[in-house]
């Protein structure tokens, strides 16, 4: 992305002027304030001052679903639930033990009784009080102890439910709802696993024309609506069963199985015209109001060795693209000179 080391700088010195621990959950909460097209989280972020706490940071990052705080919120889940595991385990090994002890002095009457016929009665009488006294004391932990194991039961189901929507949140892009990077390239992993000639898969690239140049030119609040407009817009122009992702502030991918290059580029083609036909926008470098300024690349999975070469012949073809306004959609294959 253009800008980039200023981007970077920015993040440096805002942390360092409110002296934010250098954690990366913390870097990706304020990269995502400052370039992430949240207005919300920049405001948030903003009013918490100078020297804000981390707990502070922690919930902040949370609210807006950011996959570094969600997974450290799926370990303290998986934290409590090991000890809640613990404890029922102790619980437990103690209403053995306290069995066994009740199972013992039964044992012990009855070897007295079978031993010694002339046990008085109120010797006998005196056993059986302290075996009911016993038993009733057990009876009372049994109590407790399934009272105990049906609250630990509820606490590890809702730790379950909390764990699941924390990893679920973690690959979700906090202002879209789409899937997001993480997912996107455990879709590629999958998808090229058993992509080859016969059974191809087409990943598309799409990425919106100087976002940070937009963003200065309508404000945070414009630019995070036209994100996610597109986003419901891409949704819709495509099958459920397709995959797509934010993986960037200003980048969507498309995973298609089962189509070529050819049949790739007419998808490109649609979603380009999609974007054009529904949503007008104006830019400093597209003068006048139009249709937003898009750059679209596409790649096959065959054709790349593995699912991260696959991602990188694809952003060269967006590249190529951003370069040649006149040709805003590009297939690229590696080694090619000219595009497709």
């Amino acid at each position: 992305m253009s800008g980039l080391p200023d981007d970077l700088q920015k993040i440096t010195v805002f942390m360092l002027k409110h002296q934010i621990a250098g954690l990366p959950r913390n870097f990706e909460l304020v990269h995502e304030a400052f370039t992430g097209g949240n207005s919300d989280l920049a405001r948030e972020l903003a009013a918490l001052g100078a020297r804000p706490t981390q707990s502070a940071l922690d919930q902040l990052g949370l609210k807006h679903r950011l996959a570094g705080h969600c997974g450290v919120s799926a370990e303290r889940l998986q934290d409590e639930t090991l000890k809640t595991l613990t404890r029922l385990s102790d619980q437990l090994s103690l209403g053995l033990t306290q069995k066994r002890a009740f199972t013992n002095s039964v044992e012990g009457v009855i070897r007295s009784i079978r031993e010694d016929v002339s046990v008085g009665i109120d010797q006998l009488l005196g056993e059986l009080d302290l075996l009911s006294s016993i038993a009733r004391d057990m009876i009372k932990a049994e109590t407790a102890l399934s009272s105990d194991v049906a609250e630990g039961l509820d606490s590890l189901n809702a730790a379950d439910r909390a764990i699941r929507a924390a990893q679920a949140a973690m690959k979700r892009d906090h202002l879209t709802r789409l899937a997001n990077r993480i997912s996107l390239f455990q879709t590629l992993e999958e998808v090229h696993s058993a992509a080859s000639a016969a059974k191809p898969s087409a990943l598309v690239l799409i990425e919106i024309l100087d976002l940070p140049g937009l963003q200065h030119q309508y404000g945070d609040e414009a630019v995070s609506k036209l994100i996610k407009g597109l986003a419901g817009i891409f949704r819709k122009a495509i099958k459920k069963h397709d995959f797509i992702a934010r993986i960037e502030a200003d980048t969507f991918a498309f995973v298609f199985d089962g189509i070529n290059a050819d049949e790739a580029h007419i998808i490109a083609e649609r979603l380009f015209t999609t974007a054009e036909n529904n949503l007008v926008f104006a830019s400093e470098t597209s003068p006048g109001v139009g249709g937003l300024p898009l750059a679209i690349g596409h790649a096959m999975a065959h054709e790349a060795a593995d699912p991260t070469s696959w991602l990188a012949i694809a952003k060269t073809a967006t590249i190529l693209a951003r370069q040649n306004p006149r040709q805003p959609i590009i297939g690229y294959k590696p080694g090619q000179r000219q595009v497709a």
